[in-house]
């Protein structure tokens, strides 16, 4: 048996084998075969390799940059603030080159405060008494501005009245003006400068005309006939978001610019184009709703008097995602990039109108 075994498997090593082909001949059992072959072949084109894309390198190591500028000078004259020329410096916070700006549209002032004692504002439900023990020293009021001091101040024979703090004086009594201060910033310019470039492919563009002409950012501005020219109206950009620029400057507002890149590389690099969409972020409730609009407060501590100011306007956000692929079975490339001028805390989820 040992001999006859072993002289068995030294001769199947020389063996030969064949596959042995049946063939049906039933047309519902051909034609069940190839509809099966054209299902795997149809998942596997459209699916994989044009939906899914299956078959591309991707390059997410982006290298990008944003600056902005914002330009424009306006006058005003008020019983606050007098005679007073506006320009950037005055208006625009942070200061320039962030990817987060603010514009001040409309403002509040009050003038001459000093940290002394005086009566709360009647405006502050927290801050109303009857009686000095309504005010218990040294607790701050609820949404008021400052610390009380334990006396309650009536206005004449009135029974009730307003505790006493110990804050910047006088309070804030003014309430927000019926146009805004700033309306003419609707001519204001923003310079949005885009630079990208992906290091795998060695491509890099940016949103500004290469030209020599040295007026030519003088004097073009952002159209469907120049998209290469990175200037930007700001009532224009507040109007491609479907809302009023003045209503916007008088309560503020959050606007968001978004430049997208989607550039095929095996074409010439000037089909690489970007595109720019506009949206509003910010909630508009319907009337004078204290949901709506942006704004914050603001005021030297290091001096005294000091003026407070309560700005409204509207900001921007500057956000970026990118992704590049390379078609790796025909050597050759597509790149996207998207930059999102926006907040993405504030849910950038909405992509607005197109330009």
């Amino acid at each position: 048996m040992g001999q006859a075994g072993c002289k068995g498997l030294y001769q199947s090593l020389f063996d030969y084998k064949t596959e042995k082909y049946v063939i049906a001949k039933n047309k519902k059992v051909g034609l069940l075969y190839r509809l099966l072959q054209v299902s795997i072949l149809t998942y596997l084109v459209v699916w994989v390799f044009l939906a899914k894309k299956g078959y591309q390198d991707t390059d997410t190591s982006l290298q990008s940059s944003i600056i902005t500028k914002v330009k424009g000078v306006t006058f005003t004259n008020t019983s606050e603030l007098g005679e007073r020329l506006w320009d950037v410096a005055d208006y625009v916070i942070p200061p320039q080159g962030e990817n987060v700006f603010f514009v001040i549209t409309n403002l509040i002032v009050t003038s001459n405060q000093r940290q002394e004692t005086c009566a709360e504002s009647e405006s502050i439900p927290n801050a109303e008494c009857y009686e000095d023990s309504d005010c218990p020293p040294g607790e701050p009021v609820m949404a008021g501005n400052g610390v009380r001091t334990g006396r309650c101040v009536r206005a004449g024979n009135m029974q009730r009245g307003t505790c006493e703090i110990f804050a910047w004086c006088p309070v804030e009594t003014k309430s927000r003006p019926e146009k805004p201060l700033l309306g003419k910033a609707e001519d204001f310019t923003i310079y949005i400068k885009n630079f990208i470039r992906f290091p795998k492919f060695n491509f890099s563009k940016t949103n500004v005309l290469d030209t020599k002409d040295r007026d030519f950012l003088k004097s073009c501005r952002f159209g469907p006939k120049t998209p290469y020219c990175p200037i930007f109206r700001l009532g224009s950009v507040v109007s491609w978001t479907g809302s009023n620029f003045q209503e916007i400057a008088l309560q503020g507002g959050v606007i968001g610019i978004q430049i997208e890149w989607d550039c095929d590389l095996d074409k010439a690099p000037s089909e690489c184009n970007p595109r720019y969409y506009f949206s509003r972020l910010d909630s508009r409730f319907p009337g004078n709703s204290v949901s709506s609009g942006y704004n914050f407060r603001r005021g030297s501590l290091t001096s005294s008097p000091q003026s407070s100011t309560w700005p409204q306007g509207w900001r921007s956000w500057v956000l970026g995602l990118s992704s590049a692929t390379w078609y790796s079975s025909t050597s050759s490339k597509r790149a996207t990039f998207t930059v999102t001028r926006s907040m993405r805390k504030q849910g950038l989820a909405t992509r607005g109108t197109e330009r």
